[in-house]
């Protein structure tokens, strides 16, 4: 299934590569979850199988090209293609925390041998953000001076992060947050048994990102909402709900969920100040301010999952609680 949003970028390559002037480098920027790994393996596959440019020749991405060489590429097996992506640590499930100077001196080492199939050799760097600092150096060299007929795609989650001297180098496509119309329209298209209302929801919550709007359809959001609204609507005297949410958001494995219930609840919140009396709004805006400050001291921190739920929730049932007051 293809990503949306990537339309400005397939035109931009195709047009370097139908007039034989195709960059050596090219940076994939933009949120995580728009699909730039997936762009990079496309542009990848469609190198390998096609060769060289062609002035005027109309050709689409996805096109076939060779077959025996797409069989390769379906097989993930392809020669000419390497992949530059942080790997398992020993003997764990967990990923490295950066892709290594071994891996990168690897890679640097393949490039001195002659292409064994086709005219094209792709390295993509799925996230360029994760290389340690020699790596990073390391792979800069070879950009400075890259061999003939190679081409590298650097994905990249926080171009701004980047050395400046590896953005100089490379070919810059941007890729932005989806329109919510554009949006909307795609994911009713994708889940037509979805009703319009969690459609909409989770379209917002995505912040026009694709990637996140897909895990968000795996997610309960109407229930997940549901709860949330509870705690709002009842103050939760006796923690029930505020300790159930925060189990259900707690712990590395439930990352997916914990940012959910960070993504819905400014709207939650705006629903709120839509149904309340004005006097009712300056409580809830300074809720949302309190949500935002947890959020942000728990990504300097430890990103406790547990308390950052906890919280959230406490926020919510203090709205209750404010609304129950009588007014003086």
């Amino acid at each position: 299934m293809a990503m949306i949003g990537h339309q400005d970028a397939e035109a931009a390559f195709l047009e370097g590569w139908q007039g034989g002037r195709l960059h050596h480098a090219w940076l994939f920027a933009g949120p995580q979850g728009m699909g730039k790994g997936a762009f990079a393996a496309r542009v990848a596959r469609f190198l390998v199988t096609h060769g060289r440019g062609c002035e005027g020749q109309a050709v689409a991405l996805d096109d076939p090209g060779d077959s025996a060489a797409g069989r390769l590429v379906e097989a993930g097996n392809h020669p000419e293609i390497l992949h530059l992506t942080r790997q398992l640590k020993d003997k764990s499930k967990e990923l490295a925390r950066n892709i290594t100077i071994d891996q990168v001196r690897t890679m640097i080492r393949r490039l001195h041998l002659s292409l064994s199939l086709g005219e094209w050799r792709v390295i993509i760097v799925d996230a360029i953000d994760d290389l340690e600092t020699d790596a990073a150096n390391a792979l800069l060299k070879t950009l400075e001076e890259p061999p003939a007929k190679t081409l590298f795609l650097l994905v990249s989650h926080s171009p701004g992060r980047l050395l400046p001297t590896i953005r100089s180098r490379c070919r810059t496509l941007r890729f932005q947050p989806v329109d919510r119309d554009v949006m909307t329209a795609w994911l009713h298209d994708l889940r037509p048994m979805l009703e319009i209302a969690e459609v909409r929801a989770i379209v917002a919550a995505s912040g026009g990102v694709p990637g996140k709007a897909l895990a968000l359809i795996d997610s309960d959001v109407a229930a997940m909402e549901k709860k949330l609204l509870a705690i709002a609507a009842t103050g939760d005297p006796e923690n029930r709900l505020r300790e159930a949410l925060a189990r259900e958001v707690g712990g590395t494995s439930n990352r997916a969920r914990l940012e959910l219930v960070i993504d819905i609840v400014p709207g939650l919140l705006a629903q709120l100040a839509r149904e309340r009396s004005v006097a009712e709004i300056a409580p809830i805006l300074a809720q949302w301010d309190r949500v935002q400050r947890t959020v942000r001291d728990a990504i300097r921190g430890s990103y406790d999952g547990t308390m950052v739920g906890f919280e959230i929730g406490n926020c919510l049932a203090d709205l209750a609680l404010r609304s129950a007051q009588p007014a003086r």
